[in-house]
């Protein structure tokens, strides 16, 4: 499993979250949302068992509606439970971003300036 889809999934309960806190989304839907910030890797096959993982924690909870187009639909909202969840995790995000951002940036900044030609 290559580092990037580490620490997308590391990351997916939080932005899952995040989206349905904006608003209450259908799962096509979501994979959708995520596609358009970039998490065109994530398929369905893998959203619905961590909606399902969010479910059991209360992070969320579920209602079927009516669609206007072809059948019923399950909308998922986030519970109180989960806007707490979801502060924790980006308070905790952005503890450690800025030190990672740092890091990177130095690390190619002295790459790119102590390259030597042969």
């Amino acid at each position: 499993m290559s580092i990037r889809t580490q620490m997308r999934k590391g990351l997916l309960d939080a932005c899952i979250l995040s989206i349905i806190q904006s608003q209450p989304v259908y799962g096509y839907e979501l994979s959708k949302k995520l596609n358009d910030f970039q998490f065109a890797e994530v398929s369905e096959g893998t959203i619905y068992p961590i909606l399902l993982r969010l479910l059991n924690k209360e992070f969320i909870y579920s209602e079927v509606k009516p669609s206007e187009q072809g059948p019923k639909r399950k909308y998922y909202f986030i519970t109180e439970k989960g806007k707490e969840e979801l502060e924790i995790v980006t308070g905790e995000w952005n503890k450690i971003k800025g030190p990672i951002d740092e890091l990177l940036t130095r690390s190619v900044d002295y790459d790119a300036n102590n390259k030597t030609t042969d």
